[in-house]
């Protein structure tokens, strides 16, 4: 049975860091299937116009077309050229709910985050995602600084 591990990437250097220590813990652990997820910051509830919501499904897609390219496909590269086994995957979404939520869904034994790059007022409203992460999720969660 394999140990699996869900990577949580931001496209910044905090992400890269959690990428590189997720791939020395999967060589250390042997079997071991990792799933990197980037969530893109997306709330149902924002208050949009007619013309706004006739668009929102056109630019979900592209964001996702252009996260998968830029930060999914180039980190399952990497794996894989490590010899681990790897997958991706786009959400829209909260996310410390999204990444947990892929935990549970794929029995993941662990998720890697790297330090949130958060700052300002929003932050100290509501808490960063890595913060709200480790709270809440049901797997333990390992924060890469």
């Amino acid at each position: 049975m394999s140990t699996k591990l869900v990577i949580g990437l931001d496209g910044h250097s905090s992400g890269e860091r959690a990428l590189e220590f997720a791939k020395s813990l999967a060589e250390q652990i042997g079997t071991c299937e990792i799933h990197v997820i980037y969530v893109i910051e997306w709330s149902p509830y924002s208050f949009q116009t007619a013309e706004e919501n006739a668009q929102r499904h056109k630019r979900r897609e592209e964001e996702i077309s252009t996260a998968q390219e830029r930060v999914v496909t180039p980190a399952i590269a990497s794996l894989t050229k490590a010899g681990l086994t790897a997958n991706g995957l786009v959400r829209h979404g909260n996310v410390a709910d999204t990444l947990n939520d892929i935990a549970k869904e794929t029995g993941a034994a662990q998720i890697i985050v790297g330090r949130s790059t958060e700052s300002g007022l929003s932050k100290r409203i509501f808490g960063s995602s890595t913060a709200n992460l480790v709270m809440e999720a049901s797997v333990p969660v390992t924060v890469v600084n």
